[in-house]
């Protein structure tokens, strides 16, 4: 199983040194939270710097609220930065549960799953260079677009990956995983898909001094609100070798393709104790 991992939004001053250090380890992937109401960096502009300063890791929105943007310039963007890295780039998409995020864009919160639908059919026609389009440029590295995955719990959610995607990027405890993937793989092989989609699932991770795991723990909470489920995120967070091999061996159980190990902290000694971690 492949081990990825999120880079921390807290200091957008040392995400490029943290991508350089897990682009020199045994990580595949460097994922990106997105918020629009938030002090995140904005996802787009920061994976196309940080493809800049690696060579090797792919580079992933981990998702990005694609209802909050328009499509064709997303297309464009989407596009641009896949060529750029060199067929690096995978968009995770989802469609977040925050409706400040939608109330700052100016966009109806509560149609944003059939927008999204509307967005994907117009991004694939670009991307595919369909005809009677005005023509987008430039055209993706890989044929009809970068790999898409989908994130999200609800029934729709899971749909889209056998409709749209390539496959499905699972935030949810362990507990429920093994559920939510095997509805994207019934899903998959309904839709008469070829293959498998491509499983991900996400934890979060805060290895290193206490102040560290406190410090990971309070930027949990505040990106996702006060509330219960910002709570069970943040206690839910693996902080030892131990923990973090343990949940290793149990997705790869599951069938998960990659893991991505999400830090919170912007500590880059953390990748060093992480790769040492799954090594």
């Amino acid at each position: 199983m492949k081990i990825g991992i999120g880079l921390p939004i807290g200091d957008v001053g040392t995400v490029l040194a943290l991508a350089r250090h897990a682009d020199a380890g045994p990580f595949t992937t460097l994922g990106l939270l997105d918020r629009l109401v938030y002090d995140n960096p904005e996802p787009l502009v920061t994976l196309a710097a940080v493809a800049g300063a690696t060579s090797r890791v792919r580079v992933q929105t981990e998702v990005l609220l694609v209802p909050l943007r328009d499509p064709v310039l997303l297309a464009k963007q989407a596009a641009t930065l896949d060529r750029i890295s060199h067929g690096r780039f995978t968009l995770g998409i989802g469609v977040g549960t925050r409706a400040d995020d939608y109330r700052a864009a100016g966009v109806e919160f509560a149609n944003r799953g059939r927008r999204l639908d509307e967005q994907l059919a117009c991004l694939r026609d670009i991307w595919a260079g369909a005809p009677g389009a005005d023509p987008i440029g430039p055209a993706p590295a890989r044929a009809g677009g970068p790999e898409i995955l989908f994130g999200g719990f609800k029934t729709a959610a899971l749909h889209r990956v056998a409709r749209w995607g390539d496959g499905f990027l699972c935030a949810a405890p362990l507990e429920w995983a093994g559920p939510l993937m095997r509805a994207v793989e019934r899903s998959w092989h309904e839709a008469g898909r070829s293959g498998r989609p491509r499983l991900v699932a996400q934890v979060n991770v805060a290895l290193g001094p206490d102040r560290m795991v406190t410090e990971a723990k309070h930027a949990i909470r505040s990106y996702y609100g006060e509330g219960e489920y910002a709570d069970q995120a943040a206690e839910r967070t693996l902080t030892s070798p131990r923990q973090i091999r343990d949940v290793i061996t149990a997705f790869g159980d599951l069938g998960v393709d990659e893991l991505m190990l999400y830090c919170w902290s912007p500590e880059p000694e953390q990748v060093h104790r992480l790769a040492d971690a799954v090594a």
